[in-house]
């Protein structure tokens, strides 16, 4: 047995080594239709076993035509933090210890290591001491989770017993959200049982932020109307815009509504002296929503929901059964939906004390300074206009005032491999969309991807 895990996994590593070796140089991502990949990694089931071996290098062998280097400083796509070395490596180690992170009796060391990362990340983002912190898969579920304990405390405080009776009878709940807040929200509330015509949608001005006297006519409409949720959002997926988090507190607050904010990317912002302002305020809301796989570059995945109110937080995700005595201990399906799941906070700790206070901030910092010298660079091209004042690590860029030349520029982008970028629509303006996130993005990537894209302008 010994020597089949040391053939395995000695094979793999040499693997891995190999696509990290070569992802500089390789095409960020390749032209693989569905079918192809089918073909490759298709076909009937085996009858008998095959060496782990051979199955290990079949699958990098047949994967590998649709893989998308997404760690190697030239993708800038969607919003993906490349992951840190040392955190794939505290990702290796939390796979081969196969920890099961829900109760304490399966993992004291994941329990420890997740209360560990969540006074570290208290303290990086400026939040209260006291927050409560569930990891999970995403922003999706980070949501979701500041949601639900915003829904359980709100019907608890209005004398519904959620638990008991259900959604049926409740005190209805309305829900007011930003213009351009972000999809997974939306989603959220689904799930939740809040539907569409439980919100009320405030305007937002030309970056996208929530206005807040849009917003103060929103509560003043709801008086009276029952339970409130204000969901905010720091970090607006185009424009990378924050919305004015002090001003939506307080005028939140003042009508005994929960916060709840969407900080995916954005609410790293709070741990670089220079971007701080951004959100200022942002540690007076009731929950939020963060990504450990976008700024702080883990891998996927790794989502972090964050409560001000931990009694309602527990009660909203908590997972009774008969069998469990937690004895006092910290249980991780009391703060996340998911009961089995993976030790997600390993690799967290890892990248935190593998970047310290000063490398995070130096992450978070160089993104942002990368996303200016792209825009400068590409500003200078009469012919592409940046859309966005680039405040974080979001640039909007169209191309010749026009939607389908935008669109052949990123065609061209992508089907060249050196770089990747897409294309987002807002305000009925196609755009292309260029995120920086990942550590080994560097001056020269930015350099390289800006003359590609320009390349691409001036053929038209």
């Amino acid at each position: 047995m010994t020597g089949s895990w040391r053939d395995v996994l000695g094979r793999t590593n040499e693997l891995a080594q190999q696509y990290l070796e070569q992802a500089p140089r390789r095409a960020v991502a390749q032209p693989a239709p569905m079918e192809q990949l089918l073909q490759r990694l298709g076909g009937r089931l085996p009858e008998e076993p095959e060496d782990p071996v051979t199955v290990v290098e079949s699958l990098a062998r047949a994967a590998d035509p649709g893989l998308v280097v997404t760690n190697a400083g030239r993708y800038f796509g969607f919003v993906e933090g490349g992951v840190l070395p040392v955190a794939l490596a505290a990702d290796w180690l939390a796979t081969t210890w196969d920890q099961n992170a829900a109760f304490y009796a399966l993992s004291p060391a994941a329990a420890a290591v997740e209360e560990v990362c969540r006074g570290w990340l208290c303290e990086l983002l400026g939040l209260p001491e006291h927050v409560s912190a569930g990891f999970t898969t995403g922003a999706q579920m980070a949501n979701l989770i500041g949601l639900a304990a915003a829904r359980h405390h709100l019907l608890a405080e209005a004398g519904w017993d959620l638990e008991a009776d259900g959604l049926f009878g409740a005190p209805r709940i309305t829900v007011v959200v930003g213009r351009e807040r972000h999809a997974t929200v939306d989603r959220a509330l689904r799930v939740l049982g809040i539907g569409r015509s439980s919100l009320v949608e405030v305007a937002t001005d030309a970056q996208g932020r929530m206005r807040p006297d849009r917003l103060a006519a929103a509560l003043a409409d709801a008086a009276g109307a029952g339970p409130l949720i204000v969901c905010a959002q720091v970090g607006n997926v185009n424009t990378g815009a924050c919305d004015p988090m002090r001003e939506v507190c307080r005028l939140a607050h003042e009508r005994n509504a929960w916060v709840h904010v969407d900080g995916a990317f954005g609410l790293w912002a709070a741990a670089a002296p220079s971007l701080r302002q951004l959100v200022d305020g942002v540690q007076d809301a009731d929950s939020w929503a963060a990504d450990g796989h976008k700024w702080l570059n883990v891998a996927y995945d790794c989502g972090i929901a964050f409560c001000a109110h931990p009694r309602a937080h527990r009660a909203a995700m908590s997972l009774s059964a008969a069998y469990l005595d937690d004895a006092g201990e910290r249980n991780g399906a009391d703060w996340t939906p998911e009961s089995s799941r993976r030790a997600r906070a390993f690799p967290v700790w890892a990248a935190l004390r593998g970047l310290g206070r000063a490398g995070v901030v130096e992450l978070i910092e160089a993104s942002c300074a990368h996303a200016r010298r792209f825009a400068e660079l590409l500003s200078a091209d009469p012919r592409v206009a940046v859309l966005n004042e680039v405040v974080l690590n979001q640039v909007l860029v169209r191309v010749a005032a026009d939607d389908e030349r935008t669109r052949r520029v990123a065609a061209v982008v992508q089907a060249e491999g050196a770089t990747w970028l897409g294309t987002t629509v807002r305000d009925g303006v196609t755009a292309l969309r260029i995120s920086i996130s990942d550590h080994a993005t560097g001056p020269a990537e930015v350099a390289a991807a800006a003359e590609q894209v320009l390349r691409a302008a001036r053929r038209g």
